[in-house]
């Protein structure tokens, strides 16, 4: 299996990694080359290559941003003596490199996720401290950063030196939803891909090849998702997460009167915050004793803590409850993005369109909401729904912010 196959629906995209990986191959062999001859070898020039050291994948989410940026990881470090051969290439997917890489425990690739609202200026001054360093064992020090959208300002200027001036064997490896989500001196020192939104068929495809999906499900949640691969394979295998989305799907019949507006905003706040809930219940209490098991606490959770130790487990606590807020906004963001699915459907059929429905398997909801209103008051409930998002993202208080969309939504 090549590292490209996980790709979904980005060809155009995948030719142009496959080639700058195959010049990025060739400079390293040949420093390589002239080492082994006991030359000086010169840093790898990606001048005038397919290859550059800084790179930026923008893309809808589900398009593949971070899935392209690992596969291109996994090709730079691709050590296969195939790799060499005509119409071979890097990116084999089965070598050494490659499967380190994909994994994630290759020792020259950071990849870099977060769980928390941004990425401050310390953590990116040690990711720009280890991109000066030369490959362990590797053919180039690769840093991913899935979430270059969540730098902070004071982060991408500590970034930006280190793009504008690195190292000769580093590369990095930026993903954002768009180019605006990236300081304009950022951006302008990247090479950009931007990736597409896949068909719903490329993602049912890759659902019952790679994950084993029953074709009819991987279909009904590709469509479901319009081409979102995450939450495509989200829906197809946890029951949890398909009972959540029929539960938002419902919010539309019930926002009848100033009561039924005011319970159904109250159960979407409650339903993300039991979301956050049960990821605290899976990783912080692993997290905490991991902890106190480094700090030379006893075993189980009454073992006291050494002195000065203190401040430790509170910055573990600090990052869990900013961690548990980003999980209840990511839910109900999620939950917004359903619904303004729900709504176009709605449009969609108002207007006669012929695409493909998200919501195919409500046809008869979704045909009765259309037959009572007018396609102008659709518009203003998606709009009342994207005003609720971008409140959200101004750090209005939750629950109002989503009472005055339902009260939007039940006025049309």
């Amino acid at each position: 299996m090549a590292v490209w196959d996980d790709l979904v629906g980005q060809d155009r995209v995948t030719e142009q990694l496959s080639a700058a990986a195959c010049d990025a191959d060739a400079l390293v062999t040949a420093v390589e080359a002239g080492r082994a001859a006991g030359q000086d070898a010169a840093p790898a020039d990606v001048s005038g290559s397919r290859m550059t050291h800084a790179w930026l994948f923008t893309g809808p989410p589900g398009s593949g941003r971070a899935t392209a940026a690992r596969a291109f990881a996994a090709a730079l470090q691709c050590v296969s003596p195939d790799r060499a051969l005509p119409g071979g290439g890097p990116g084999c997917g089965f070598c050494d490199g490659c499967h380190t890489t994909l994994v994630g425990t290759h020792a020259d690739v950071e990849i870099v996720r977060t769980d928390l609202l941004s990425i401050g200026v310390k953590e990116t001054r040690d990711l720009v401290r280890r991109a000066q360093l030369s490959p362990a064992g590797g053919r180039w020090q690769v840093i991913v950063l899935e979430d270059a959208d969540r730098l902070t300002e004071g982060a991408g200027n500590v970034l930006l030196k280190a793009v504008e001036e690195p190292a000769p064997r580093t590369v990095w490896l930026l993903c954002a939803p768009s180019l605006e989500d990236v300081l304009p001196t950022i951006r302008s020192r990247c090479r950009s891909l931007t990736l597409r939104t896949p068909s719903t068929a490329a993602v049912a495809d890759v659902l019952v090849r790679r994950d084993g999906i029953e074709p009819e499900l991987a279909g009904r949640v590709a469509r479901a998702t319009q081409g979102h691969i995450g939450r495509a394979r989200r829906l197809a295998t946890d029951e949890r997460a398909r009972a959540r989305r029929a539960s938002v799907l419902k919010l539309p019949l019930r926002v009848d009167d100033v009561g039924g507006c005011l319970k159904a905003a109250q159960e979407l706040i409650d339903a993300a915050a039991e979301d956050a809930k049960q990821v605290a219940e899976e990783v912080d209490t692993k997290e905490t004793e991991e902890l106190r098991a480094a700090l030379g606490a006893a075993a189980g959770t009454g073992g006291r803590l050494p002195r000065g130790t203190a401040g430790a487990m509170k910055e573990l606590q600090d990052k869990q409850k900013r961690r548990s807020t980003r999980t209840q906004r990511d839910s109900l963001d999620l939950a917004l993005t359903e619904l303004t699915g729900f709504y176009r459907d709605v449009l969609a059929l108002q207007l006669g369109s012929r695409v493909e429905l998200a919501n195919d398997d409500d046809r008869d909801t979704l045909r009765r909401i259309a037959s009572a209103s007018r396609p102008e008051h659709t518009l203003r409930r998606i709009e009342a729904i994207a005003a609720c998002r971008q409140a959200l993202d101004r750090n209005v208080a939750p629950l109002l912010a989503v009472e005055a969309m339902t009260m939007a939504l039940r006025a049309g």
